[in-house]
């Protein structure tokens, strides 16, 4: 993995990773890299559907939250850039149970404007929970 600079380990890490949202999920940052991430959900009740099991939605904003990580993680945007999700595709391979759940995201295709990532969740113990395909536009205007 390559390393990131420090203004763009800066940029991925207050401005997506300690969003708002991304800190009301409790989510955190494990690893950054260029083109890569890999963020934690803790595991607490308020992110639960029924007994332990995690929702879908939560986990659906993890992967949205490490995929916009991996496509902000580059050294070559140009200023003044601005960037949304534009495409989402999940599939859910099994129940996220009381533990935290770990995403790794990686950039598959970067063009000039769109991005793509391939997300995986894991739990801690390793079992995979879910798989996800992020299409994500960055731009140097407004959108």
């Amino acid at each position: 993995m390559t390393d990131l600079n420090d203004d763009v380990r800066k940029l991925v890490t207050a401005a997506i990773v300690a969003s708002p949202y991304a800190r009301l999920l409790g989510i955190e940052a494990e690893e950054l890299a260029v083109d890569s991430v890999r963020l934690r959900l803790s595991y607490r009740p308020d992110v639960t559907t029924f007994g332990d099991t995690i929702h879908g939605g939560a986990i659906s904003s993890l992967v949205d939250i490490a995929a916009t990580g991996a496509c902000w993680a580059s050294h070559q945007l140009p200023p003044g850039s601005r960037g949304t999700t534009i495409g989402f595709s999940i599939n859910f391979l099994a129940a996220g149970r009381g533990q935290d759940l770990v995403a790794t995201a990686r950039v598959i295709q970067r063009g000039r404007s769109l991005c793509v990532c391939e997300v995986d969740v894991h739990g801690k113990d390793g079992a995979a929970v879910a798989r996800a395909t992020v299409t994500y536009k960055l731009s140097g205007k407004p959108v």
